[in-house]
């Protein structure tokens, strides 16, 4: 009798541990910059990333920015949806016509196929630095789905840039070395 108690706990156990999590954590939507900030002239390229994701078969989102310092000007399909094989389609319904904001970009694969597992990139979009201050992105409009149609609701990230009129320090450096240069060039001509 005991033997069969001892069995039946162990099952029961077992068939705890087995069972998925009512707490496993919700997949991340995150932003990550490249630079980390950017000089008024120069581009930064965002990288609109997933990770820990199960099934995803598609999604939309609209990313909220400051228009004072960024403007958008190309966006990408990444790669992650198209890693798990077959064929995908992405777009952007609206890419710098609404000052502020990248409206519905869209991802999606075809047929009768399952979605894909794990993280990667959703899609690269490029923004050019017009004004020095700081940013916020965010996430709007938001709608992830899996290969059954049913809901995926990831936690959204944020990311602040701060963009700045003055070159940094480095571009001082090289500037004045090409400029000690020149000037050698010019006194090596005269003698």
């Amino acid at each position: 009798m005991n033997k069969l108690k001892y069995a039946a706990g162990a099952a029961l156990l077992a068939s705890a541990f087995a069972a998925p999590s009512a707490y496993a954590a919700d997949p991340v939507l995150s932003i990550v910059a490249t630079p980390s900030s950017g000089v008024v002239g120069s581009t930064i390229d965002l990288d609109i990333t997933i990770s820990g994701v199960s099934d995803l078969y598609g999604y939309n989102f609209s990313l909220l920015f400051n228009p004072a310092y960024l403007r958008a000007s190309s966006a990408s399909e990444g790669a992650f949806l198209g890693a798990a094989g077959g064929a995908t389609d992405f777009g952007v319904a609206d890419l710098s016509g609404t000052p502020g904001q990248v409206f519905y970009v869209y991802g999606t694969r075809f047929g009768p196929v399952p979605g894909a597992n794990g993280g990667g990139i959703l899609a690269h979009l490029r923004f050019d630095v017009i004004g020095a201050g700081t940013s916020t992105l965010s996430f709007a409009d938001v709608a992830f789905v899996n290969s059954l149609n049913g809901d995926i609701t990831p936690q959204l990230g944020t990311k602040t840039l701060v963009t700045s009129a003055v070159p940094e320090p480095q571009t001082y450096l090289m500037m004045g070395v090409g400029l000690i240069g020149l000037a050698a060039l010019r006194r090596r001509q005269v003698s």
